[in-house]
């Protein structure tokens, strides 16, 4: 763990991971920054992971277009400029809305989204989702799905 300054120009970002319809470029991990894991994610209409729920906080900010939370119940639709902020365990979900959209996500500690992430690349090829398959790569990361 790292609590030094540092800078990622987008020459020194590795590649996007694909992750099931949306392409998740990882900005900090917890080597990074102390605490927290930073993405940008986009994706394309309609994308986005069915409710689910995690053990760490979890927080959006949404760049372009429209984006569909769902959260605790409610559903929020957020245009650019939208923050939402989702404290650990809480069941959410989210879908892109007309003509896809980005948004920065920012997890708390203990957060294993990185890893969930680089997995569900590594092991769900692109097309139609294998979705026993997602639920158990997801499950070894500490997600629970509520379908």
């Amino acid at each position: 763990m790292s609590n030094n300054f540092f800078v990622l120009k987008p020459v020194d970002r590795k590649p996007a991971l694909n992750v099931v319809g949306s392409r998740i470029t990882v900005l900090a991990t917890e080597t990074d920054i102390s605490d927290q894991q930073i993405t940008a994610q986009t994706g394309e209409e309609g994308a986005g992971p069915p409710p689910h729920s995690h053990d760490w906080d979890e927080s959006f900010y949404v760049i372009k277009g429209e984006i569909t939370f769902f959260c605790a119940g409610e559903m929020i639709n957020c245009v650019a400029g939208t923050f939402v902020h989702i404290p650990a365990g809480t069941v959410h979900g989210f879908r892109y809305g007309p003509g896809g959209g980005e948004m920065l996500e920012i997890t708390g500690k203990g957060s294993k989204a990185v890893g969930i992430f680089t997995a569900l690349d590594r092991e769900i090829p692109p097309g139609p989702p294998d979705v026993e398959q997602i639920v158990r790569v997801a499950g070894e990361y500490g997600v629970t799905f509520h379908l």
